[in-house]
């Protein structure tokens, strides 16, 4: 991971710097690629000081070890890092309800390439009304495509009279195909598309108001009960699907049964014809292969497609497998290394602009994420006199771990995390507002 990103910020023409402990692996990053290689643990303060960690804009701690990564991150932070990101792959270092890493160790992102994979696998899971999209602020805020499929008691109502929980806002309106910021004025009709954000709790109970829930519940067949099996599992079971997950270890059968809310657990090998048969994945609508090796992925789905399944996905890590597995009859493939290369991409700003994501919504709208600086302007005045461009909507703001979303009379206030859309050519006026004041 560390080498792949390391080589995508060289073509990017950013200068870099690879802390390696392996000496062999150093000395052939260092042969191969346009970067400076240091030699050592990236746990030790010495070997980040010798990376020149203190003027970096941003510090990856991408090892496969957590503990290394979190430590990493925290004193390469203290030193003077501008921003620090740590990869992480045990979910407990993100649960936020039992500790907070993240804000304890100073971390500006804990990323779990896991996660990640398993949230562009349901993103890719088409079903109208449950289209997961993404997460915000340490997944603090969540933000989900619903599609409006009959009339209910805030259809034909402007937003401004709904009745909608404080902590969830209405960002953007997709109507045939047109996509644009909601306004206060805006109506919901019959066939849009809405974004909704908010936590996830509240964002389910809209979801509820706005009658989106789908009246078919899509079977789904997980091959795999690792983490990224783990985690689809989860996130899909959340939202209405009937979910299968098959894993060939008992002690990690025991593991998925005792944290899954009603998922049906399996302990059996997937890349067996006769499992799937019993498994009855002649009926799946979707069958997910996520095993942990590209091989076994492709065997996995290869045997669920001779069955009948009818939506094949596949996770593959090796690029020069792209072109072999369409031709297999896998429907679609999802590559971890390039879900984790475009958060970093989105990370790659300067000044109170933490992330920007331009592949969400399209219209030429950016989800951006924005730290409010010491004597900005934005600060300064009410919402309603912070003269901001007038294509964006603040949809969040988290203050102290809690999410609101701002009306226009909220004071927003430094140290503040706000989640916005923009249109993309406003975003230098809109970062301007966040900045601290020469």
């Amino acid at each position: 991971m560390g080498a792949s990103v390391a080589r995508h910020l060289c073509d990017l023409n950013h200068i870099v710097t690879v802390v390696e402990q392996n000496p062999v692996l150093a000395a052939k990053i260092d042969t191969e690629m346009d970067v400076r290689v240091v030699t050592g643990s990236a746990s030790e303060s010495s070997v980040l000081f010798q990376a020149n960690v203190l003027n970096s804009d941003l510090c990856l701690a991408l090892t496969g070890n957590d503990e290394v990564n979190i430590i990493g991150a925290s004193i390469a932070k203290a030193m003077g890092a501008r921003r620090v990101v740590a990869r992480v792959y045990s979910s407990v270092f993100r649960d936020l309800s039992t500790f907070d890493y993240q804000n304890h160790f100073r971390i500006d992102r804990l990323l779990s390439l896991e996660h990640l994979t398993a949230m562009e696998l349901a993103r890719r899971i088409r079903e109208p009304g449950a289209m997961l999209i993404e997460h915000f602020a340490g997944c603090k805020l969540e933000m989900q495509d619903v599609l409006i499929t009959k009339p209910s008691s805030v259809t034909g109502i402007a937003l401004a009279d709904l009745k909608l929980p404080p902590e969830v806002r209405i960002a953007a309106i997709n109507r045939d195909g047109n996509i644009a910021i909601a306004t206060a004025v805006d109506k919901i009709e019959v066939g849009d598309r809405v974004t909704l954000m908010g936590t996830q709790n509240h964002v389910e109970n809209v979801k509820k108001m706005l009658h989106t829930q789908s009246t078919v519940r899509q079977n789904v067949i997980i091959a795999g009960g690792g983490e990224t099996g783990y985690h689809l599992a989860q996130i899909l079971e959340e939202r209405n699907y009937n979910v299968t997950i098959l894993d060939a270890h008992r002690n990690r059968c025991d593991f998925l049964s005792s944290h899954l809310g009603h998922s049906t657990v399996i302990c059996g090998d997937a890349r067996r014809k006769t499992t799937l048969e019993e498994e009855r994945a002649s009926s799946a609508d979707i069958f997910v292969a996520c095993i942990g090796d590209d091989e076994n992925n492709i065997m996995a789905c290869v045997e669920a497609m001779e069955l009948g399944a009818k939506t094949l996905m596949a996770v593959i890590h090796q690029p020069d497998y792209a072109g072999v597995v369409g031709k297999l009859g896998i429907t679609e493939t999802i590559s971890p290394y390039a879900v984790m290369i475009r958060q970093i991409d989105g990370l790659l700003h300067q000044g109170p602009l933490v992330y920007q994501n331009a592949h969400l919504l399209g219209g030429n709208i950016d989800v951006v994420e924005l730290i409010v600086e010491e004597d900005s302007r934005i600060s300064q005045n009410l919402l309603q006199n912070a003269q901001l461009p007038r294509q964006v909507l603040l949809a969040a703001v988290i203050r102290d771990n809690y999410v609101q979303v701002p009306n226009a009379t909220f004071q927003i206030k430094p140290g503040d995390n706000v989640v916005a859309l923009v249109h993309t050519p406003q975003i230098p006026d809109l970062v301007k507002a966040f900045e601290k004041q020469n």
